[in-house]
C-alpha cells in the first residue's frame, strides 16, 4: 500500500463522545499525508450532521433509530430501517471503494460497519469506554478488529480481535501547553484552578452542589473556574445573585475550546465520559469524578472507577455529591501539591499520547493483510 492511498470511511454518532474520536483520527491522517479520500456518515439528527461538516469533511447521511431497551413496536421499525440502511450503505461503500471503514460507536454505525463487513471491506470499531455499547458488542462478532481504551472491556470482545490503542482523542491534546487563557476569565496563573465542568450542556446535580458550595469557596486559597452549561447558565445567575462571589470564583456558561485550558487547571471536577478521561490522563490531571447515573449500564461509574483505582482520582456519586462534600473532597486535593503531583502522574500513567497512531497502524495492518 502506498503511503498516501487510504481511502477511509468513518461512521459514528448521536453523541460527542462518538464524534470527536473520529475527527482525531481523521485530523492525524491529514497530519501525516495517509489518507487519500475521507467520508463520514452519519444521520441527519446527530451532533454529527452539524460538527463534521464544519471541518470541511465529506459527509452523507442515512436513516436509522436505536433499539429500545423494553419491547416496543418501534423496534420492528428499528430492525425495518436497519436492513434499509444496511442496503444505502453497501450501494455507498460500492461507490466510494474504501479501504477500510472505521466505526466509533452510535447506533449509525451499526448499519455502516455491517454492511462493509458483509462486503469483506477491512473493518475496525473504537470502543472508548470500559462497559461495551449495544452497537459495538452487536458489531463485534462482524468487524475484524476491536480498538480499546480500558483494558476492562476486552472480555466482552472475541480476545483475538482486540487490541488496546487507547482513546484517539488523546493525541489532540497529550501535547498542549498552558497559554495563560485564565485571564480570559479574570484569574490568575499564580494561583492553583478547580474547574468544575459538567459536559458540554452542564450537569444539574454539579450545579445545585456548587451554589451551595460558593460561600465556603469565597475563603479558598485557590480558584474556581466553573462553567454551568449554556442551558442552565440563567437559572445559576438567579441563584447567585444574593450571594457574594469573590473574585477567585469564575462563572462561565461555556467555554468554547475546553482543552486548551486545561493545562492551566490543577484539578477537575466532572463526569467521568470516555473523551473527557482521556484528554486528562492524556495531560496528566488530577480529577474528582461525578459519574453521571443516566448512562448505560452505568459505564460512567466503571470508567471512574478505573482511575481511582490507580490514584488517579477521586469519586463521590451523585448521591453523595452536596456543597458540603464538593468543598471538602476539593480541599483534600487543592491543598495538597503533593497530593496533587502524585495523582497526576498516575494519571498520565494512565494516559495513551500517541492513541492515534497506535490506532493508524492497525488500519494499516489490516488493508495490508
Amino acid at each position: 500500500m502506498e503511503d498516501n492511498n487510504m481511502r477511509v470511511i468513518f461512521s459514528g454518532g448521536g453523541t460527542g463522545g462518538h464524534i470527536y474520536p473520529a475527527l482525531a483520527l481523521i485530523q492525524r491522517l491529514q497530519e501525516r499525508q495517509l489518507a487519500d479520500d475521507i467520508l463520514y456518515v452519519g444521520t441527519q439528527r446527530g451532533l454529527e450532521s452539524r460538527i463534521v461538516p464544519q471541518k470541511q469533511i465529506a459527509f452523507k447521511a442515512i436513516e436509522l433509530q436505536g433499539f429500545k431497551r423494553s419491547l416496543s413496536l418501534d423496534n420492528v421499525k428499528t430492525v425495518e430501517l436497519f436492513l434499509k440502511s444496511v442496503h444505502t450503505a453497501k450501494k455507498m461503500i460500492r461507490d466510494f471503494k474504501p479501504d477500510v471503514v472505521v466505526g466509533t460507536g452510535g447506533y449509525v454505525s451499526s448499519a455502516v460497519l455491517y454492511a462493509a463487513a458483509r462486503l469483506h471491506i477491512p473493518t475496525i470499531i473504537n470502543e472508548q469506554n470500559s462497559v461495551a455499547g449495544v452497537t459495538n458488542r452487536f458489531l463485534g462478532h462482524f468487524v475484524d478488529r476491536i480498538s480499546i481504551a480500558f483494558p476492562d472491556v476486552a472480555a466482552q470482545f472475541p480476545k483475538q480481535k482486540v487490541v488496546l490503542t487507547g482513546n484517539p482523542r488523546a493525541q489532540q491534546v497529550a501535547n498542549m501547553q498552558p497559554s495563560d487563557r485564565l485571564s480570559d476569565y479574570h484569574l490568575t496563573a499564580d494561583q492553583p484552578t478547580l474547574l468544575i465542568f459538567g459536559g458540554s450542556r452542564g450537569a444539574e446535580k454539579i450545579n445545585q452542589a456548587f451554589i451551595e458550595a460558593v460561600p465556603a469557596l469565597n475563603q479558598k486559597p485557590y480558584q474556581v473556574l466553573f462553567v454551568s452549561g449554556r442551558v442552565h447558565f440563567d437559572k445559576i445567575k438567579a441563584a447567585l445573585a444574593d450571594q457574594k462571589v469573590n473574585a477567585n470564583i469564575s462563572v462561565q456558561p461555556y467555554i468554547n475550546d475546553m482543552p486548551q485550558i486545561l493545562p492551566e487547571v490543577a484539578v477537575i471536577l466532572g463526569r467521568a465520559g470516555a473523551t473527557s478521561l482521556s484528554e486528562i490522563t492524556a495531560l496528566g490531571i488530577p480529577s474528582i469524578l461525578v459519574p453521571s447515573p443516566y448512562v448505560t449500564n452505568d459505564h460512567q461509574t466503571k470508567n471512574a472507577k478505573s482511575l481511582v483505582n490507580q490514584q488517579a482520582a477521586k469519586m463521590i456519586t451523585e448521591a453523595e455529591l452536596n456543597g458540603q462534600t464538593l468543598v471538602k473532597t476539593a480541599d483534600d486535593m487543592m491543598t495538597d501539591a503533593a497530593l496533587r503531583q502524585s495523582m497526576a502522574a498516575n494519571a498520565k500513567k494512565l494516559g495513551v499520547p500517541d492513541a492515534a497512531d497506535r490506532f493508524i497502524e492497525v488500519m494499516q495492518a489490516l488493508i495490508s493483510d
